[in-house]
């Protein structure tokens, strides 16, 4: 019988330059045993605003996960005061703390690198810098070019029932968004493009309850919703930069996914090392225990 890997879990202190002086703190879990000989995986979460739960699915790999609740959510420091601060919540917030992390934990000469989603557009900016530890990439479901993702949402969004889209156009046009109709309707769209298995794995549900408790970083770095997005991330890309990803690089997606072809395509057209795998045969309305 196999033995169940280690687990080991923390807080690593984060020091936020625009907050001088005030705590902050990371929290982390280890699945498996660091420095002994297979290169850990580290797993970004997307979101933003999520947390890491619904990553721990990776520690089936076999290899020492490293997972971690980014600054605020989870169980990392929340700073709901921050509500639509975008100088605050930036890119380069994200970026210092994954240095954090990898440094605190000793990584920084050998580690692989995963992201989902905005989990992946984090991953793909770190890659960029070409740190000097990082083996490989992956990009799950990750956008290069969020103009390209909102069209893409926009598309996907005529397919659901005309009554559907009826509702979350009202909504979006009175900005009543945090209405209970709109939330309903928004998973709608979820329920076809982001997790199409019924009823959705608790850790997902639990992924978006933390956005639900506190929203202050998908709201203002996102908006309201993956479709109706109104905050800084609607203009961020990658695209000029993605060339200098220099590591052996995977991109996936789903046939049934937010992240459609051409939102993951430019990944595949600008970095040399690259593998893209869609999982054509993914399918609608699983049931599961």
């Amino acid at each position: 019988m196999a033995l169940s890997p280690s687990i080991t879990e923390g807080f690593i202190k984060f020091n936020v330059a625009a907050l001088p002086g005030k705590p902050c703190q990371t929290y982390y879990k280890i699945i498996g045993t660091l420095g002994e000989g297979a290169t850990p995986l580290i797993a970004l979460h997307g979101g933003p605003g999520v947390n890491h739960e619904y990553l721990l699915v990776l520690a089936d790999l076999g290899i020492p996960l490293v997972v971690y609740d980014q600054i605020g959510t989870g169980k990392s420091t929340h700073y709901p005061e921050k509500m639509g601060d975008i100088s605050f919540w930036t890119d380069q917030l994200f970026l210092d703390e994954l240095e954090t992390v990898i440094h605190h934990l000793g990584l920084q000469g050998d580690y692989n690198l995963a992201g989902h989603s905005w989990g992946g557009m984090l991953a793909a900016r770190h890659a960029v810098l070409q740190p000097k530890g990082l083996k490989r990439l992956i990009l799950m479901s990750t956008p290069a070019d969020m103009k390209l993702w909102i069209k893409s949402q926009s598309n996907l969004r005529k397919q659901l029932p005309q009554t559907i889209q009826d509702i979350l156009t009202v909504h979006e046009e009175s900005k009543t968004t945090d209405s209970k109709e709109y939330q309903e309707a928004m998973g709608e769209f979820y329920g076809h493009f982001l997790c199409t298995i019924k009823p959705m794995p608790e850790p997902i549900v639990h992924g978006f309850g933390e956005i639900a408790k506190d929203p202050t970083v998908y709201l203002t770095m996102n908006g309201p919703s993956e479709f109706h997005i109104t905050g800084p991330l609607a203009d961020w890309t990658i695209v000029q930069d993605a060339h200098k990803i220099n590591v052996p690089t995977l991109v996936t997606n789903g046939e049934l996914d937010e992240a459609q072809d051409e939102v993951v395509a430019p990944f595949f057209k600008e970095i040399s090392r690259v593998k893209w795998v869609k999982f054509a045969k993914s399918v609608r309305n699983i049931q599961c225990s």
